[in-house]
């Protein structure tokens, strides 16, 4: 899973807690279950807007017991080392923003492609090769050159040498004569599906990753 559809799962996760949380705690601040008449949830402490969220006995029920005090700093202690984790991780690139593509005869003129709409390139056109059934491409950094790091899934019989073949000749060329690059090399991560008897599951086989150099 690509980490913008990992940010967008979690982001709708929390949004969704923090909508749901705040409509309950709004729905108590203006008394609308008494005026709609409405019940309110049997967990949910704050029902009109006289009682505060928490009430006093639950704030000091274990506030004399040692492990108190200690689980709610280090539970606010991993909260805090995973937001600062996510949003590290949300300004480091992998790979470059974009690459610059050479337009000959054409003086003054700059072209760049975005690394998405390559990688999407690359990803189609691996995906239209010989018993490919699923592929992902990404564009890494590498010292003094971009690399590509691939994931293909071959179907039931594939052969990973052909795949190799096929991808050093095909989308790899292409992307490589395309961006004016003397080298791409590639890291491929090829899975071979076996074919299982009838009525029972598929089982996936896995080949050690390939360098297409």
């Amino acid at each position: 899973m690509r980490r913008t559809a990992v940010n967008r799962v979690l982001l709708g996760v929390v949004g969704a807690v923090l909508l749901a949380a705040g409509v309950l705690v709004l729905a108590g601040g203006l008394d609308l279950y008494l005026r709609l008449g409405a019940d309110p949830p049997g967990w949910w402490p704050l029902t009109s807007p006289d009682q505060p969220v928490l009430s006093a006995r639950s704030r000091t029920r274990w506030a004399d017991s040692a492990w108190w005090w200690p689980v709610v700093i280090g539970g606010l202690a991993v909260v805090v080392a995973g937001t600062v984790w996510w949003l590290v991780a949300q300004l480091r690139r992998s790979g470059p923003a974009g690459l610059v593509v050479p337009t000959p005869g054409a003086t003054g003129l700059r072209l760049r492609v975005r690394t998405r709409a390559l990688e999407e390139a690359l990803e189609a056109g691996t995906a239209t090769l010989p018993e490919v059934e699923r592929a992902g491409v990404r564009l890494v950094r590498a010292p003094g050159h971009p690399r590509l790091r691939g994931a293909v899934r071959l179907t039931p019989g594939g052969d990973p040498a052909a795949l190799v073949e096929h991808f050093d000749t095909g989308p790899r060329t292409d992307a490589r004569t395309s961006l004016g690059l003397p080298e791409l090399p590639a890291d491929l991560r090829i899975r071979v599906l076996q074919a299982a008897p009838s009525g029972s599951r598929r089982r996936r086989g896995r080949r050690r990753p390939p360098r297409v150099e």
